[in-house]
């Protein structure tokens, strides 16, 4: 299943599972991250590290091994 960190920018993708834990877990869902919603990829950083997305009307910038703890469907 992709991951949010192999989304291209400018597409949007629909969450479908997160596989963090514990005070990350927390933190993602506390963001929106929830199962069926809908992100939008803005842009990557100079680096590609960090990306800023659009959740639920907000920007929200997650780090490369953050995003990749998100099951995606593109």
């Amino acid at each position: 299943m992709p991951k949010l960190n192999d989304a291209s920018v400018g597409s949007v993708v629909t969450v479908q599972k997160l596989e963090s834990t514990g005070i990350l877990r927390e933190r993602m869902l506390a963001l929106g991250l929830t199962k069926g919603a809908k992100v939008e990829v803005i842009r990557k950083g100079p680096s590609g590290d960090p990306t800023l997305f659009c959740i639920r009307g907000a920007m929200i910038a997650l780090r490369n091994e953050e995003s990749s703890l998100i099951a995606v469907q593109i």
